[in-house]
């Protein structure tokens, strides 16, 4: 969209025009990009996925204040998106509030290049399966089918439990001994025809299928966990 022509018109009355245009333009223009995506993941750590450089880096002063991790898996840009992230992590990356930087083999090599010229970095550190623009310091081997997968579960409404968590599924106490109790009574008789109980509908139980876990993210957490314990934020 571009503003009226205003070369017939007064100064005021171009001036006039210039604002209205912003008024209409603006809006649009900012609603163009989707809200920030961002995840609390417990104990004063906080995702934040970015898909669009620099637009998606957080900026809000409270942030500057925690530890975070960011993710730039699949990131896609060109130099000056490098520049502007390696710009973001001198000010925001220090030992008490580092940042965990999630990368893959898409992440684009253009935008990590800054960052390869300077690490290992105090407050820096990278996560994820090995990317042509940079040596991730924590290196994990993970399918690209397999990664994509854990990576969009997130956002297709996963809790962030469930793909942190890769604990198999136990027999509760309870229930074992519910179990127990159960082989251990007599068989009953059967009953009479007549006094049979309508036969429940046959059903088949409904097969919950649990999210894939995103290693990389998980890795993280487990970090900044550790880091905690030993009183280094």
């Amino acid at each position: 969209m571009k503003p009226p022509p205003t070369h017939n018109l007064s100064p005021r009355t171009s001036a006039s025009f210039s604002f209205l245009f912003l008024l209409i333009f603006l809006p649009v223009a900012t609603a163009a990009h989707a809200a920030p995506f961002t995840r609390d993941l417990g104990e004063g750590l906080v995702y934040h996925r970015v898909t669009n450089l620099p637009a998606d880096l957080p900026t809000a002063e409270a942030v500057r204040k925690q530890p975070c991790v960011l993710d730039l898996r699949f990131v896609r840009g060109d130099a000056a998106a490098g520049t502007a992230l390696d710009a973001w992590l001198k000010f925001r990356a220090t030992s008490r509030t580092p940042v965990l930087l999630l990368i893959n083999g898409e992440t684009a090599a253009s935008v990590l290049a800054p960052l390869a010229a300077r690490l290992p970095s105090p407050g820096l550190v990278v996560i994820g399966t090995a990317s042509p623009g940079l040596t991730p310091d924590l290196a994990l081997k993970r399918a690209p089918a397999e990664e994509r997968l854990a990576y969009e579960a997130l956002a297709a409404g996963a809790t962030v439990e469930s793909v942190l968590n890769d604990s198999p599924e136990k027999i509760r106490d309870d229930e074992a001994l519910l179990a127990k109790e159960h082989r251990g009574r007599p068989t009953p008789a059967p009953l009479l025809s007549d006094d049979a109980p309508d036969a429940p509908p046959s059903a088949t139980p409904t097969q919950l299928v649990a999210p894939p876990i995103d290693s990389a993210l998980q890795r993280a957490v487990h970090l900044h966990r550790a880091l905690k314990a030993l009183k280094k934020l």
